[in-house]
Order: C-alpha cells, then sequence, then structure tokens
C-alpha cells in the first residue's frame, strides 16, 4: 500500500468515537504521524414505494447546528450492512423491505476515518414498528417524489454525503431498468 504504521497511540477513547496517532512510514520513506478518527462504518437506505415517492428524515444534527434532511440509515453497530440497513430503515421510519439491493459504498471522508457508507436501495415497502431511541425523539418521516429529492440535492437541500451519493445511484438504476423488475 505505501504507507506502513509502526506504533499507535489510542487518544481518546468514547462510547463512539475513538482518536488515535500513529507513527507512520509514508510511502517515500519518510517518519511521520497520522491521526484519525475510528467510528463504525455507516448505511443509508433509499426506501422508495410504487409511486416512485422516497422516504426522507430529518433531524437535529448538534455539529450542524440545525435539522437536516437525509436519509434513514446510522451505524452497522457491528452488523453485515444489509442488515444494519433493514434495521435502520425500520427503526427511523416503522417500514419494512421486501427487497434491498446494494447500490454501492462511499468512503466519506477517507483522510479522517477508515468508515465506510454502505448504500442500498429498498422496495417492496410495508408498515414495520419504528424504534427511535432518545437521540432520535425528534426525527420527522417525510415522502417526496423521486424528482423532488433529487432537486433537494440540486438545490443544496440535502447535503448528506451518503444521502446525495446514495440517491444519484438510485436514480441512475432506476432510470437504466424499468421500475417493475425493481419492485416486488
Amino acid at each position: 500500500m505505501g504507507w506502513k504504521r509502526t506504533r499507535t497511540e489510542l487518544l481518546h477513547e468514547g462510547p463512539f468515537v475513538s482518536l488515535r496517532r500513529d507513527d507512520v512510514i509514508r510511502p517515500d520513506g519518510s517518519p511521520g504521524t497520522y491521526e484519525h478518527v475510528s467510528v463504525v462504518d455507516s448505511v443509508r437506505v433509499v426506501a422508495i414505494d410504487r409511486e416512485q415517492h422516497v422516504a426522507l428524515v430529518e433531524d437535529d444534527f448538534y455539529l450542524q447546528g440545525r435539522r437536516v434532511l437525509h436519509l434513514p440509515g446510522g451505524g452497522t453497530d457491528g452488523q453485515a450492512p444489509r442488515v444494519a440497513a433493514v434495521r435502520e430503515l425500520e427503526e427511523e421510519t416503522g417500514l419494512a423491505a421486501n427487497v434491498v439491493r446494494a447500490l454501492g459504498v462511499v468512503d466519506p471522508l477517507p483522510a479522517t476515518t477508515a468508515a465506510r457508507t454502505y448504500l442500498f436501495l429498498a422496495t417492496g415497502l410495508a408498515p414495520g414498528a419504528a424504534h427511535r431511541d432518545a437521540s432520535k425523539a425528534g426525527m420527522t418521516l417525510e415522502w417526496r417524489p423521486l424528482s423532488a429529492v433529487l432537486n433537494a440535492v440540486e438545490n443544496g437541500e440535502i447535503t448528506e454525503a451518503g444521502s446525495v451519493v446514495a440517491l444519484l445511484l438510485a436514480e441512475r438504476l432506476l432510470r437504466s431498468r424499468p421500475p417493475a423488475t425493481l419492485m416486488p
């Protein structure tokens, strides 16, 4: 790979994040240090119904200091990404999906963390049971047509990286394949 870690120091460990400093040998052979954040991988789910309406959630985000509109999702919590996607979709929206298809994966902050975001398309939606924890008490669910959601990406209303990429990949897949082949 080019990088070689020679030592790791744990600078901070919390319930959801840890900060580490590694002594490294860079690809050019020079010594250096590299600080990085360790967090669990995450998932984002494009849940779309037969009329091509997309389920979005909106919640308060502390670091942004505002409500953020995004796709359902969250941490994998040690589960396989597909299993976590099904769990997060139901927890946040109360929806169960008959079909969950992988769309891809992104490295949202590759210079800061090795954590990846796995992206999924969920179809064949049916009522499930929402199980939001206290941190998501103010979360709301809304449905918008896919075209309106894509406009929200273009105009900067939807900015969360995993949501943006997942929506663009889902739209491309839906454009290239008849919706009936993706919907049970």
